[in-house]
């Protein structure tokens, strides 16, 4: 596979994972839009506050999302900067191979820092879109018995 084929693979993939983590954001906000419409009006007791845990799960799910784009977009930066001072193109480290080695070491230890707290956050990014998920369904489940255990009128 030659090197062009390479290179337009990995956009696939940062375009096609890019999509995903939109994705996710995009289903944590309409959840919550649909918890506080569900709950419009209603009293504050335990079972809603299943819809509470539900809200803070997928608010907290988008706030990860945020940060992962946040990290995902750090690390691509560093990659440019990377590339610049590897081909001796970077404006500050251009002067001495010793200076542009020791700017290679420190950019790849940002790259990688940088790529590994993009993956945890992804990982808790859906973990919490999914917890908040059984947690308001844990609440439909249970308005739906107490409207069943309701007497008849």
């Amino acid at each position: 596979m030659g090197e062009e084929n390479i290179r337009e693979v990995h956009r696939q993939l940062r375009v096609s994972q890019d999509k995903y983590t939109y994705f996710i954001l995009a289903v944590a906000g309409a959840a919550v839009a649909l918890a506080i419409r569900e709950t419009h009006g209603t009293a504050i007791t335990w079972p809603p506050s299943l819809v509470g845990l539900a809200v803070l799960s997928w608010g907290i799910s988008f706030f990860y999302g945020c940060r992962h784009l946040e990290y995902v977009n750090s690390t691509l930066y560093a990659n440019a900067d990377l590339l610049k001072v590897q081909n001796g193109i970077h404006p500050q480290y251009n002067t001495s191979p010793e200076i542009a080695l020791a700017a290679v070491e420190g950019i790849r230890d940002a790259v990688e820092s940088n790529s590994k707290k993009a993956g945890r956050l992804a990982r808790w990014q859906f973990r919490l879109l999914v917890i908040g998920a059984l947690f308001y369904i844990g609440w439909h489940i249970w308005e739906m018995v107490l409207l069943a255990l309701a007497p008849a009128k």
